[in-house]
């Protein structure tokens, strides 16, 4: 009886684990307005989602890039695919994509 208490403990625990971390990263869509490389950031404007009209801010938010690498593929004016993942009050890219 115990061991099977253990194993339903442990699925339990990964399958809260995977849903956390699913959470935590986003997929977004939007336009990069600026790439700084040496500080390892990005600047993109998110696209808009939702009824027309609903937000109309076009303000860029500005991400840290995981790795430095990413920003190579990117220039300012390509609208891109990318992941963001929300630790601490930090948004970081993690990946990227050119559309």
């Amino acid at each position: 009886m115990r061991p099977a208490k253990i194993i339903l403990a442990s699925v339990a625990a990964t399958g809260l684990w995977i849903a956390a971390v699913s959470a935590a990263e986003q997929s977004m869509t939007g336009m990069v307005t600026k790439i700084d490389r040496l500080n390892g950031t990005i600047a993109i404007v998110q696209t808009q989602s939702g009824t027309v009209g609903a937000n109309t801010g076009n303000t860029p938010m500005d991400f840290k890039v995981q790795d430095g690498q990413l920003l190579e593929s990117v220039h300012a004016g390509d609208r891109v695919t990318f992941s963001v993942n929300d630790e601490g009050g930090t948004k970081t890219v993690t990946g990227i994509k050119r559309q």
